[in-house]
């Protein structure tokens, strides 16, 4: 007989009083028995159907319900009048009032009513006892209820010592849950560990515990009594895990209450200890050290007001509030900023020469911006102090005198870009702050969070500025074309306020919500192209090119500052190892090819290594490292100096050009083949829209000039033409390499090669002129680099050797043309004969000058 408890549970006409069963009597026992015995003798083949609403009831158990259905009062009353005999199935879902069929499941229960009470609003509660499991085979009737054919469907009764376990195991897992759970009464809870049928103990646990209806109902359908516990089991352990997780719950949250009321406790007494022995109270002696940090800071009026509102709103909170310590923090970070802390710029125009040569080598433009910088400071420093009141000039109410500067580093990766912001600050006696902005994607980053929400802070401007404890430091900016956007923001707006010298002197961070004077500061950004960055923040700086070094260069920088550097780095000393000015020139042809002197550096401190491993092992004492050696200490060389150049370049169809990159110039080859076919075109190399126009647009032009050229009629009919830019991983795109195409195509066609020690750059028009082009410095820098003397340029762009190194002008020839027939005669090596005489034709004339060689247009017949 299985023990009844206390529980509320769902029937199909609503939620039913709770019912408290404390047992059978004896009576009632010996009736129930029997009962159960004619159940399981004799089951009606026409059972009448009650549908249960969220409710699943097993056999071997006793089970409340209540019944408020018309349908359903109905049946019970004519079940009772006979052999008391009913069949309880779970609907489908809770919410159906009147469920069919097809709305119930197909297992069920067959119970016997034992009690019947009627209540005065027409309720009937019933006590059933469920005796055995059955399915139904089908309906006979719904009206005026529902009535069905069934079957026995007796559960398969296993026994072993894998059953005892499993019931000894679930007897401590609901040992534990009715600990944690006061609703189990406890002599519910004996009566159910004492019961020795393994099946009553599932069908028993199973209507007291939390469960879900499908679990129920699954629990009823599952056919094995071990499986049935192994499943209850299971549902057992998600059951006490979550009580467990509860009852912790509960607890931290009673021993957070209490620690509030004891801490409340303890500050109240602590107060009243330091009333009578006449000291301030903590909170006093805070707001006091704030009032004076405020004195002293020398804030801006706006400022200051916002301080002292906000310090009265101190005073007035308990120290236990949330708003306490947020305001708290808010003051800590007004009053530690640098409001009038400046540093004295060391305007001595020959000291700060001297630091900038000292720690850098060449970028005379960048030296010289600065020098001028220093110089109007100084002047303006100067008269001002002799200028009398009388004389002074008329004030710009609009335009505020300017005093700090706002530059823009723009240059290949590995130029000193970075160490150049901080030799600035050195050679200005200013404090020096660097901040990356690269990857940054939050305007919050820039201009902070507001005060509203948890955890705010300011931006990393006023962050920054509080580390360094000046109003002036010399703040450098990395990485300001790699800034992203995303749906927090677009931090490259919030820098137009920064960087702004017309705004920057009232510069409102979201976190302090004041002005903050940024006027003074000296800002430098760094990037490594131009394009990335937005017009207008572009618009706000005063741009500085930063180009590759040269050979001479990068040979000079080795000596003055990488070799020494690496020497210190290892652990050597200056006699121990020295390299030769031909060594260095090694290292920077055959293991390097870049704009900078980043890997010249690291090919330069593997020497040092390897020469440590040597003097550490005893082999050798001091080493000068030479040309010969350089092989021993790197291994074979990387790169190849001019031979790549004139192996590519030896058969016709190849081309040498020119490009500008992101990291400095380079040189490309443009590879040009022909195959039997009929007017086929094929472009690969992963070239962008722009490039393949720019090919397009050469071949037109190639075929314009059959005749000149000297290609037989019909040749394109017969032919395909392959252009490859090799490289294909990396995307290539521009029209700067439009005479490079042309002179590939013309070289194919005309059996021709092109000269190994020439390269070319310059966009191309139908018509065969030829159109200036960008990075001119960079690509000539990369042809100095790769050893190639001769370079083809568009005229237009003669105004852009000025900016090239003399001592690479001296060394190269720089061929200025109008037309791609002038960029053939001179590459080809043959001037091109036309066949159709021309009224006045322009050939090319080659003029030698100093440090270029010109081919200008002139007329002839």
């Amino acid at each position: 007989m299985s023990p009844r408890g206390k529980t509320r549970l769902k029937q199909e006409a609503g939620q039913q009083d709770e019912l408290v069963n404390t047992g059978p009597s004896e009576e009632e026992q010996q009736t129930l028995a029997v009962a159960e015995e004619e159940g399981l003798q004799h089951i009606p083949q026409d059972l009448p159907i009650l549908p249960l609403r969220g409710l699943v009831v097993y056999p071997q158990t006793i089970v409340p319900l209540m019944v408020g259905q018309p349908r359903s009062v109905r049946l019970v009353d004519d079940v009772v009048s006979g052999d008391r005999l009913i069949g309880l199935v779970a609907s489908h879902d809770p919410e159906k009032e009147m469920p069919g069929p097809d709305e119930i499941h197909r297992v069920g229960t067959l119970a016997a009513v034992h009690r019947l009470l009627r209540a005065p609003d027409g309720t009937l509660r019933l006590l059933v006892q469920g005796l055995l499991r059955f399915q139904i085979e089908e309906y006979t009737a719904t009206e005026p209820y529902l009535r069905a054919q069934v079957e026995p469907h007796p559960e398969v009764l296993e026994t072993g010592i894998e059953v005892e376990a499993l019931m000894r195991n679930i007897g401590e897992q609901f040992r534990r849950m009715g600990e944690l759970s006061p609703n189990l009464p406890g002599e519910l809870l004996t009566s159910t560990l004492g019961l020795e049928d393994p099946l009553q103990l599932v069908y028993t646990i199973a209507t007291y515990m939390r469960i879900d209806l499908k679990d129920a109902q699954n629990m009823l359908e599952i056919e094995g009594v071990q499986e049935k516990l192994h499943r209850l089991m299971t549902l057992l352990g998600k059951e006490l895990e979550i009580l467990e997780l509860g009852r912790k719950i509960q607890a931290d949250a009673q021993t957070e209450i209490d620690k509030v009321q004891r801490d409340y406790i303890l500050r109240e007494q602590l107060k009243a200890i330091q009333r009578e022995l006449g000291e301030g109270d903590e909170q006093q002696v805070e707001i006091d050290e704030f009032n004076q940090k405020i004195e002293q800071a020398g804030m801006p009026e706006e400022a200051e007001k916002e301080a002292r509102r906000e310090l009265d709103r101190l005073s007035k909170l308990p120290t236990a509030a949330a708003e306490y310590g947020v305001i708290r923090t808010y003051l800590d970070w007004l009053t530690s900023l640098p409001w009038t802390v400046t540093t004295d710029d060391n305007l001595d125009i020959a000291h700060a020469r001297h630091v900038l040569d000292e720690d850098h080598y060449g970028l005379d433009d960048i030296k010289e911006r600065i020098l001028e910088f220093l110089a109007v400071r100084k002047l303006r420093k100067e008269r001002s102090k002799r200028r009398k009141s009388k004389e002074l000039l008329p004030t710009d109410h609009i335009r505020r005198e300017r005093e700090g500067v706002i530059l823009c580093f723009v240059g290949p990766p590995g130029v000193g870009k970075t160490s150049l912001g901080a030799s600035i600050a050195r050679a200005l006696g200013r404090k020096f702050i660097r901040i990356s902005l690269g990857g940054v994607h939050d305007e919050a980053e820039i201009r902070g969070h507001r005060r509203t929400y948890i955890g705010a802070l300011p931006g990393n401007i006023i962050q920054t500025l509080r580390r360094v404890g000046t109003r002036n430091p010399v703040f450098m900016m990395d990485e300001v074309d790699k800034l992203g956007m995303d749906f927090r923001g677009d931090p490259a707006s919030a820098l137009l306020e920064v960087l702004d010298p017309e705004q920057n002197s009232e510069f409102r961070d979201h976190y302090l919500d004041v002005p903050f004077d940024l006027s003074q500061v000296m800002f430098i950004t760094t990037a490594n192209q131009l394009d990335p960055i937005p017009g207008p923040l572009r618009d706000r700086m005063e741009i500085l090119q930063l180009s590759g070094y040269t050979e001479t260069e990068k040979v000079r920088i080795a000596e003055q500052y990488l070799v020494p550097r690496q020497i210190r780095e290892n652990g050597l000393r200056a006699a121990e190892i020295k390299f030769s000015g031909d060594a260095l020139l090694k290292i920077v042809r055959d293991y390097t090819r870049e704009a900078g002197v980043r890997n010249l550096e690291r090919e330069i401190g593997a020497v040092c290594r390897k020469v440590v491993t040597r003097i550490a092992e005893g082999k050798i004492k001091r080493v000068t490292v030479g040309v010969k050696a350089i092989r021993d200490f790197l291994g074979k060389p990387k790169y190849y100096y001019l031979s790549e150049v004139e192996e590519r370049t030896n058969v016709p169809g190849v081309a040498t050009g020119l490009v500008w990159t992101p990291v400095g110039g380079d040189i490309v080859f443009i590879e040009a083949a022909q195959m039997p076919g009929g007017k086929g075109f094929t472009l690969t190399g992963q070239l962008g829209d722009v490039m393949k126009e720019s090919a397009r647009a050469a071949l037109s032009y190639i075929r314009s000039r059959m005749v000149d050229l000297s290609i037989s009629d019909g040749w394109f009919s017969k032919h395909d033409i392959h252009l490859h830019v090799p490289a294909g991983a990396v995307p290539k795109d521009g029209p700067s390499a439009g005479i490079t195409m042309a002179t590939a195509l013309a070289s194919l066609l005309t059996r021709r090669p092109v000269h190994g020690n020439i390269a070319m750059t310059g966009e191309i028009t139908l018509r065969g002129q030829v159109l200036p082009v960008g990075g001119v410095k960079e690509k000539v820098l990369a042809a100095h680099r790769f050893g190639l003397d001769t370079i083809i340029m568009p005229k237009r762009n003669e105004k852009d050797l000025d900016d090239i190194p003399e001592e690479v002008r001296q060394k190269m020839k720089f061929v200025l043309v109008e037309r791609v027939d002038q960029v053939l005669e001179h590459a080809l090596g043959e001037p091109v004969q036309s066949s159709k005489p021309f009224k006045t034709r322009r050939r090319a004339k080659v003029t030698q000058s100093k440090n270029h060689e010109r081919i200008e247009s002139c007329p002839t017949k």
